[in-house]
């Protein structure tokens, strides 16, 4: 769907500065945008991106004083993560009018496509325009949606779940009871103190050589992607929230968590039950031993973390034996 900064600001009761006729198709976090796209500002820890964006269109809060120029068109608005909230439920509102409006007369088993030697289990389910590749085998049970792309030589396993629009790559195994591509935990608050329910229109990319283990649960993008790069491994009951990128080799244990939008990076590994706030970066080949918290970026890399929050492991078990002696005494 294509916007005009004036409409915008009919909609969200808002105010334009700059040209009121900067159209924008396309949904962009404020780090990725681009000309012909929308984007918010409403985290004061990514203003340097306001003045780097190259959106056509930035929705932001009324009494948001610039420092730098700023290059796309703003729209003013009480409250940036409301109106961006307003905003995704009015999109997903009008694709699914549009959606079931095509699909009286679409013949949408038509449009699915099927590589040469794929299993397809007893009551499961394949959406409309959804391709799966070569080899590749669905048990019993599993569910996948509208518009996913699927590689070859795939395994899922019985009782996974896969949402429209996810891309997953090639030899990957997804073991039953995950979940991936749904909505992730995005909530406005109201004036009243309830909440408004974000909706999440971006997707799930899935790399190559990928295993996503037992009732692990991947959420989609509230705009863009969520990405697994190639060779993750995600052990059973792990978490991994909207628009985090998680990067190549990878592995995490059983119960690790990992906030919205938190990049990191590639042959890390995390042990069992760690827990990883939002908005954070994680740099290359960071280990971090189980139950370990992370609140603030990792920005050197190769390092093994302990504690919660975490510390290098030389200095936490120094101070544990400090702690253990003051113990005993």
């Amino acid at each position: 769907m294509e916007y005009t900064a004036k409409f915008l600001a009919q909609l969200l009761k808002g105010t334009v500065e700059g040209d009121e006729n900067a159209t924008a198709s396309k949904f962009a976090k404020i780090e990725h945008g681009r000309p012909g796209t929308l984007s918010f500002f409403a985290n004061p820890k990514y203003e340097p991106y306001v003045y780097s964006s190259e959106a056509s269109i930035l929705i932001v809060d009324k009494d948001f004083q610039p420092q730098q120029a700023v290059k796309p068109t703003l729209v003013r608005v009480e409250n940036a993560y409301s109106a961006i909230a307003e905003l995704l439920k009015y999109t997903a509102d009008k694709k699914k009018k549009a959606k079931r409006h095509r699909s009286l007369r679409a013949r949408w088993f038509l449009s699915t496509k099927f590589g040469k030697r794929v299993y397809l289990g007893a009551f499961s389910y394949v959406g409309r325009k959804t391709e799966i590749g070569d080899n590749s085998i669905i048990h019993e049970h599993v569910y996948i949606g509208d518009n996913c792309k699927i590689g070859k030589n795939c395994i899922f396993h019985p009782g996974a779940r896969i949402y429209a629009g996810t891309v997953i790559g090639d030899n990957v195994i997804i073991h039953a009871g995950a979940c991936i591509g749904f909505d992730g935990f995005g909530n406005a608050p109201r004036p009243d103190g309830s909440w408004e329910k974000i909706e999440h229109l971006g997707n799930v990319v899935i790399g190559n050589d990928v295993e996503v283990g037992c009732n692990s649960t991947i959420d989609r993008a509230q705009m863009e992607s969520t990405i697994i790069g190639n060779g993750v491994r995600i052990d059973n009951l792990c978490m991994i929230a909207h628009n985090c990128i998680i990067g190549d080799h990878t592995v995490m244990a059983a119960q690790t968590g990992i906030a919205g939008s938190t990049e990191v990076g590639k042959y890390c590994i995390f042990g069992g039950q760690v827990g990883i706030a939002g908005h954070l970066k994680i740099a290359d080949h960071t280990t971090i031993c189980a139950q370990g918290g992370v609140i603030g970026n990792i920005r050197k890399g190769g390092q093994v973390m302990v504690g919660s929050p975490v510390i290098d492991a030389k200095l936490y078990m120094k101070a544990y034996a400090l702690f253990k002696q003051a113990a005993m005494q």
